[in-house]
């Protein structure tokens, strides 16, 4: 089991810097593309280009989110983490995962994308194994 996403593991995380291209936007990381998509303002949206993950996570925690973000989120999220590991590099870092099972463990009471204190939904560490296994798929 990999139970965090620090280290040699830190590409898996959403603070990982590399360029994600959505909607005719690029930003530096996938927690500022995916930050973004809180608002369907455009001028907004654009904000979070030049941003580094903690200022994109800080300025998403104060926006308005849209109306469906509940039931958007987690797609929108797949979407991300699908265009950021597009990259050869990165794609060839998770496969090297192969079948361990990806927690997104931390301790900043994260349960719904990561588990904290051994509570949590793991969402983030389920969309990269399903991401994985698809890719597995496709190599078969």
């Amino acid at each position: 089991m990999i139970d965090n996403f620090r280290d040699e593991y830190l590409f898996l995380s959403n603070f990982y810097a590399t360029e994600i291209c959505l909607l005719g936007l690029t930003y530096k990381n996938a927690e500022a593309a995916f930050q973004a998509q809180k608002t369907l303002d455009p001028f907004l949206r654009k904000q979070f280009c030049g941003l580094d993950p903690s200022a994109a996570k800080a300025i998403g925690r104060t926006l308005p989110l849209r109306s469906d973000w509940e039931d958007v989120k987690v797609d929108i999220m797949k979407s991300v983490l699908e265009i950021k590991f597009s990259n050869p590099f990165l794609e060839k870092e998770l496969m090297k995962t192969k079948q361990e099972i990806l927690v997104e463990g931390n301790n900043w009471g994260d349960t719904f994308w990561g588990v904290c204190g051994g509570k949590g939904k793991n969402m983030l560490g389920k969309l990269l194994m399903e991401i994985r296994e698809k890719k597995e798929q496709k190599h078969r």
